[in-house]
């Protein structure tokens, strides 16, 4: 079971180290973070056990953040209808996104930062994405609102770029050009 413990914070190098491809078939190890990632997340929503464990509520874990350097990232998220959108991505990719940008208005969170970063994060409002399944098996999704800002959130990761690399260093709040906020909290 992933704990706070388990998870690498700000300064260390595997949060700046571009994660490698992952090579099909799996091994037994990375199958097995690859789940206990995803089962972290869904443990840091219930609040019984998030307290049981002090863990923090998140709805994205990416390799790196366990410094497990393979391109492999978990998604967790109850939508508005009440569904979860829960998966496990393989080699996750964007394969197209939409001119329109969003941002989460309060800021985005991180489970390997311990402090708040004001500012926006822009993001695209629309995108269209392959990865893989744990059996290889390859998927295409299309994502808008919050389920498209944690899959770019968690693929940063992959590639060793923090949320707040995007933010604007001079005017954290300037607007953001053909951009419109997201009413939606969560960390990633």
């Amino acid at each position: 079971m992933i704990l706070m413990k388990d998870i690498v914070r700000e300064g260390h190098p595997a949060l700046r180290t571009k994660a490698e491809e992952v090579k099909f078939p799996l091994t037994d190890e990375e199958r097995k973070l690859a789940k206990d990632m995803l089962q972290f997340l869904k443990n840091s929503q219930d609040p019984e056990i998030a307290e049981k464990y002090g863990l923090r509520s998140g709805i994205g874990l990416a390799g790196n953040q366990i410094n497990f350097l393979k391109r492999i990232f978990a998604i967790h998220i109850e939508q508005e209808n009440g569904e979860a959108l829960s998966f496990i991505a393989v080699n996750p990719k964007i394969v197209s996104h939409s001119a329109e940008k969003t941002y989460l208005p309060q800021g985005e969170g991180c489970l390997s930062v311990d402090r708040s970063v004001p500012g926006y994060v822009p993001r695209y409002a629309r995108i269209t994405v392959k990865f893989y399944t744990l059996d290889g098996e390859e998927k295409k999704m299309r994502l808008q609102g919050l389920p498209a800002i944690c899959f770019q959130h968690e693929l940063d990761h992959l590639n060793g770029v923090m949320f707040y690399d995007h933010i604007n260093k001079e005017d954290p709040f300037a607007p953001i050009p053909d951009a419109f906020p997201l009413e939606a909290e969560s960390e990633a």
